[in-house]
């Protein structure tokens, strides 16, 4: 995966974290953001030295921070012993260029810190496309005509995975090779989406876990399917998407999948390099919303997760808000507090098993509801069918040939076995 972590065995790197508290930004929400940077800088291997508040305007075009202030920074960095300096917002890729000039040292922003765990954590081959493609279209805008080879740089955090190879590479074979990761990322969703046509024919319907990183998805996943699924209370813990399947309180049969957590800041590239994972968000029958009741931050939590859910257009599927963490003593007030505001709310602690029926029951009962767009040719023969999907689902479009008649149907996806012999994608007519 690249250049090792450490710059001596043993040693870690030494992190100064520097935010920008904008005119009418509140310091808290800075300060919350920063707290998070910490977060991923120790996660990718990082020592926190301190962090610094820059307040500003504006943005400078060229140093982000001002000429003076990032010599002064530089000064004070030499005399902690930093060995590189994290941004909490993304920098241009002049900003880039001209800070390390005047720091002297490696500099990172918060897309480099979080490529730099997900090249970690992807074990798949689709994980590792996924990391591949978004660390090139990272890279290109600040690649250099000298073709400075980034892999022959001062190493480290920021700068492993398997996509740092290309970037020695000119812009036309970087583009020829982001062209390659994406044919091969297509190869992948045609391969979900053969699985979920199975699925779908075999009547299994999909929970999709969805939340803030570190809000107990993994963990969930493991209490409520027994599976192993790594849990650490870390962000971004878990990278590839994880399916396992789920026996509801009707003896009835699903799947549960788990996906990659969502963050403040995310950049948007990187959900859409990391399309064929949500893609399982996407076509999930119903999400999971696991929600860390316990975390102070929780509606900032809750509202970052919904702006990504809208940015994937699902924002309007059925959604069960799992109140997670209860088992911690400053869980119970929110808990409450946000069951009352929240549809379909389960109040559960995923590390002790607290409320886990209660929120299987509720599963089984959004799944009874919940209901997904069918397009189905029936033959005309088939009167009795006919009759069954207008009588069972709303339909939304028809045509009709001399031989079948082409519905666009929105049933109750547990009525997919019985349809499913009939799904297909007919051609709209002339």
């Amino acid at each position: 995966m690249g250049q090792p972590l450490w710059p001596t065995e043993g040693a870690r790197e030494v992190a100064l974290l520097v935010g920008v508290l904008l005119r009418g930004q509140q310091t808290w929400a800075l300060q919350d953001s920063l707290d998070e940077l910490a977060l991923l800088a120790d996660t990718a291997g990082a020592s926190i030295a301190g962090r610094i508040v820059c307040k500003m305007d504006r943005p400078h075009p060229a140093t982000f921070i001002g000429r003076g202030k990032a010599e002064q920074l530089a000064e004070q960095a030499r005399e902690q012993g930093v060995s590189l300096v994290a941004f909490d917002d993304d920098l241009t890729p002049v900003q880039g260029r001209n800070l390390e000039k005047i720091f002297g040292l490696k500099i990172l922003d918060r897309t480099q810190l979080i490529l730099d765990i997900f090249a970690q954590r992807a074990r798949t081959r689709e994980g590792r496309l996924q990391v591949e493609l978004a660390q090139a279209e990272y890279a290109l805008p600040r690649l250099r005509r000298e073709a400075t080879a980034f892999g022959q740089q001062k190493g480290g955090i920021g700068l492993r995975g398997p996509g740092e190879r290309q970037i020695e590479i000119d812009r036309r074979q970087l583009q020829k090779h982001m062209t390659q990761i994406r044919r091969d990322l297509e190869e992948v969703r045609q391969r979900r989406g053969e699985l979920r046509r199975s699925r779908h024919r075999q009547g299994w319907a999909l929970f999709a876990l969805v939340g803030y990183t570190n809000a107990g998805k993994s963990t969930l996943l493991n209490k409520l399917t027994g599976a192993t699924v790594l849990a650490d209370d870390q962000l971004f813990a878990t990278l590839d998407p994880t399916t396992r399947k789920l026996t509801l309180p009707d003896r009835r049969a699903a799947l549960l999948t788990d996906t990659v957590g969502f963050i403040r800041k995310l950049p948007h590239h990187l959900v859409e390099a990391f399309q064929a994972t949500l893609e399982e968000v996407i076509q999930a029958d119903v999400l999971m919303h696991v929600i860390d009741a316990a975390h102070p931050r929780v509606d900032e939590q809750i509202e970052a997760v919904e702006r990504v859910l809208a940015d994937l257009g699902v924002h309007d599927k059925t959604v069960i808000h799992v109140l997670n963490k209860t088992d911690q003593p400053t869980a119970a007030a929110q808990a409450a507090r946000l069951a009352a505001r929240l549809p379909r709310a389960a109040a559960v602690s995923a590390l002790t098993g607290a409320g886990l029926e209660d929120l299987l029951h509720l599963a089984a009962d959004c799944l009874a509801c919940e209901r997904r767009l069918f397009k189905l040719r029936i033959p005309l023969r088939e009167a009795a069918l006919l009759a069954a999907v207008r009588r069972e689902g709303q339909v939304v479009g028809e045509r009709y040939d001399e031989h079948a008649a082409h519905l666009e149907v929105r049933l109750p996806v547990d009525l997919a076995d019985k349809f499913a012999p009939f799904e297909g994608s007919p051609k709209k007519s002339d």
